[in-house]
């Protein structure tokens, strides 16, 4: 069996269990915080379609827990897919983790090889390329929020795109849908907004950005892209779970919190964006 084991424990979040969960658990009290943890999940919807930062804990986690506590609506899923960006040009444009399990000081998630599977044979363009994920964090910090809301139980399927153009992202979001129109799925996006900017600047690309993607407007969200020159890291993870939630009867997106992680540090000279969103 494949076993990822984590890349960033000990850079990005803790690498010790217990510093782990209460790192996780303390994201939902922070100030920038929802306030208060997930509990009883009494949703009856079939999916939920997310969009989460990815940066360092002490960072981003509390915007992220924003985008958790929405999830943890949803009944215990069938499926989780991640779709994140590849900071480090290694392997396929859309590279699949397609079996095994994923280490984290919480313990192990396995892949869901069947959904993988039905992807990979579905979706041309995807490749099952595990080594594209070995160094990759925007994925794997996101499985320590999963396992504080669900356990090791539900299995997930990465998903990490070298190619983010907008043919690319629709291919892969229109076999998404179909993956997991007969599922009970969590559809996780994986992104930061602006890099590296003043936070006056930061705000103000990312408003317009977060702007198209709550109108689930796919061409302006490129069109601004490219026009404002946005640096967000995983545009294409936005759009692929975009257009998927689309295809699963989504309407809109709903902000959930924006922060810059100016507000964590106190420089606000050169910031990165960070926002929490949930399709409806």
């Amino acid at each position: 069996m494949k076993l990822r084991r984590p890349a960033v424990a000990g850079s990005f979040y803790p690498s010790e269990r217990s510093e782990l969960a209460s790192a996780v658990a303390a994201c939902y009290s922070h100030p920038l915080g929802p306030s208060h943890a997930p509990s009883a999940r009494p949703g009856t919807s079939k999916h939920a379609a997310v969009v989460v930062p990815h940066a360092g804990y002490e960072y981003s986690g509390p915007v992220a827990a924003h985008s958790y506590l929405h999830a943890s609506s949803l009944p215990d899923p069938d499926l989780i897919v991640i779709v994140g960006p590849n900071h480090y040009g290694v392997g396929s444009g859309v590279a699949v983790f397609g079996e095994g399990a994923w280490e984290t000081p919480l313990g192990k998630v396995r892949i869901d090889s069947q959904a993988a599977t039905e992807l990979l044979e579905d979706c041309d363009i995807a490749a099952d390329d595990s080594e594209a994920h070995r160094l990759e964090h925007s994925l794997e910090v996101q499985v320590p929020f999963l396992q504080h809301v669900y356990g090791d139980s539900v299995p997930i399927l990465p998903i990490c795109l070298l190619f983010q153009d907008i043919d690319t992202t629709n291919v892969l979001a229109r076999s998404l849908a179909r993956l997991v129109e007969d599922r009970r799925a969590l559809l996780v996006a994986s992104s930061d907004f602006t890099h590296y900017e003043p936070a006056a600047a930061a705000k103000r690309k990312d408003s317009v950005l977060i702007g198209d993607v709550t109108r689930m407007d796919v061409n302006s969200f490129y069109s601004t892209l490219e026009r404002l020159q946005v640096t967000a890291c995983g545009y294409g993870a936005i759009a692929t779970v975009m257009e998927a939630s689309k295809a699963l009867g989504f309407s809109a997106a709903e902000l959930l919190k924006y922060a810059t992680s100016g507000d964590t540090t106190g420089d606000n000279n050169r910031v990165v964006g960070y926002g929490a969103l949930r399709f409806v």
